[in-house]
């Protein structure tokens, strides 16, 4: 089994190979497996993405909806190869344009789709990160 660090080069060169310039996604898998090393861990999991994406705490909310995103897909490759990797849920650091996020209809259907495959423990938590007790599906 080959290192995150020459798993993302390999993601990255693939991609590159493919048209898709990858500059700011390039720059931020590449810090991000060296948070990961920083952390001791061998593979991606959900809370260390989260960690890494909502660095540095002055930036808006979409900068961290992006860093995510380039984990995101760095995930989903990793995880043909590394059981282990968990990919971060889509909508965990919800964003959009209008500044009003995803609306409860979005968030209970991302909910109801993710449950059989995460649980809906997951996905509870994963709803209320950062917003207290309350999940943000059931906050309106």
């Amino acid at each position: 089994m080959n290192t995150l660090r020459e798993a993302v080069r390999t993601y990255l060169d693939m991609r590159r190979g493919l048209g898709f310039k990858l500059r700011d996604a390039g720059r931020a898998l590449i810090d991000f497996v060296a948070f990961l090393e920083r952390h001791h861990a061998s593979y991606i999991t959900q809370s260390l993405a989260l960690a890494w994406a909502q660095q540095p705490a002055h930036t808006q909310p979409a900068h961290w909806a992006q860093r995510l995103s380039f984990v995101r897909g760095f995930a989903r490759y990793r995880s043909a190869t590394d059981p282990r990797t968990q990919i971060p849920l889509q909508g965990l650091l919800p964003f959009s344009r209008n500044g009003r996020g995803l609306s409860y209809t979005q968030m209970t259907t991302s909910a109801a789709y993710f449950a059989p495959l995460y649980g809906w423990s997951v996905i509870m938590k994963a709803a209320s990160y950062g917003r207290g007790s309350t999940p943000a599906c059931l906050d309106y």
